[in-house]
């Protein structure tokens, strides 16, 4: 018999992702807070942005959080930089995913991925 040990990220009650590291997890989650804080920050703005599109890119905006910090210190980002950090993230594992994957995701919360 064989014993697997799972992170799983749970927010809201919900089971979002599933790791196979505490690292990934706790990245993860970090990522999700990041989204959500941004979330709320945007929503208070006088432009009118529809949820799903907002969540899209909360989401985005976390998950490029060093791009977006250096463009808001005033900073430039070359074109090979921008490659390499967007193809860095989407080499990123994304381990498993819960079995509820029709539902409406909640804000910050995005569809899971499965990747081998």
């Amino acid at each position: 018999m064989a014993v697997v040990v799972k992170y799983v990220v749970i927010r809201n009650g919900k089971e979002e992702m599933t790791f196979t590291t505490k690292k990934e997890a706790d990245a993860y989650d970090r990522m999700l807070d990041i989204a959500e804080g941004l979330y709320n920050f945007l929503h208070t703005a006088e432009v009118d942005i529809a949820d799903e599109k907002l969540d899209n890119l909360t989401f985005f905006m976390a998950k490029h959080r060093e791009q977006l910090a250096k463009l808001l210190k005033g900073g430039k980002l070359d074109a090979s930089e921008a490659k390499a950090k967007e193809a860095a993230a989407d080499r990123q594992p994304v381990k498993a995913a819960s079995a509820e994957t029709e539902a409406k995701p909640s804000r910050a919360a995005k569809p899971k991925s499965v990747a081998a």
